[in-house]
C-alpha cells in the first residue's frame, strides 16, 4: 500500500447508516457483525425497558436493545420491516433494533462535527458527532455508550 493510500484510509471512516423513529444515525462499520431481519426476542425479567430480550444467534445468546428507546425516542413497535444490527463491542455481542438500514458510506474524519454543546450530557455521551449532508443530518452513535450498564461492567 502506498503512503498516500494509507493516509487516505486513516482519514476516512466507513459507517453503516440507518433510521430510528424517522431519524438518521450511523455507527462505525467495524463494530457491525451482521444485519438481520426482525426476530421476536425472549423477554428477560427485570431488564431495563429498552432491552427487548434475547435471541439465539447460531448458538450465542444475544441481547436486543431497542435503540429508539435507549436514545430517549418513543419505543419501537417491532414489525417484519424492522432489522437488527448485530454489533460486537469488546467481548460482548449486542443487537440493536432499528427501523431500516440505509447504506454504507465513507466520510472523512474532518466532516464529522462535534455534538453541539447545547445538548444534554446524555446526548453527548451517546453521540460522537454529527455529519451534515445535503439530504440529511446523521448522528454518529458511540456504541459503547449505548450499551446497558451491566454490559459495560462486564467489559472491564
Amino acid at each position: 500500500m502506498t503512503a498516500t493510500a494509507e493516509i487516505f484510509q486513516s482519514d476516512t471512516r466507513e459507517l453503516v447508516t440507518f433510521r430510528v423513529d424517522e431519524q438518521d444515525f450511523c455507527v462505525d462499520i467495524m463494530a457491525v457483525r451482521e444485519i438481520r431481519g426482525w426476530t421476536p426476542a425472549t423477554i428477560l425479567p427485570h431488564a431495563p425497558p429498552y432491552v427487548l430480550g434475547v435471541i439465539n444467534l447460531r448458538g450465542t445468546v444475544v441481547p436486543i436493545v431497542d435503540l429508539a428507546s435507549r436514545l430517549g425516542l418513543p419505543p419501537s413497535v417491532p414489525d417484519p420491516r424492522h432489522v437488527i444490527v448485530i454489533t460486537v463491542v469488546g467481548p460482548q455481542t449486542v443487537g440493536f433494533l432499528v427501523s431500516a438500514v440505509s447504506d454504507i458510506m465513507s466520510v472523512s474524519r474532518q466532516s464529522i462535527q462535534p455534538t453541539p454543546d447545547i445538548t444534554s450530557e446524555s446526548t453527548r455521551a451517546f453521540i460522537e458527532g454529527v455529519i451534515a449532508t445535503e439530504q440529511r443530518m446523521l448522528r454518529v452513535i458511540d456504541i459503547k455508550a449505548v450499551l446497558p450498564p451491566a454490559f459495560k461492567e462486564d467489559e472491564g
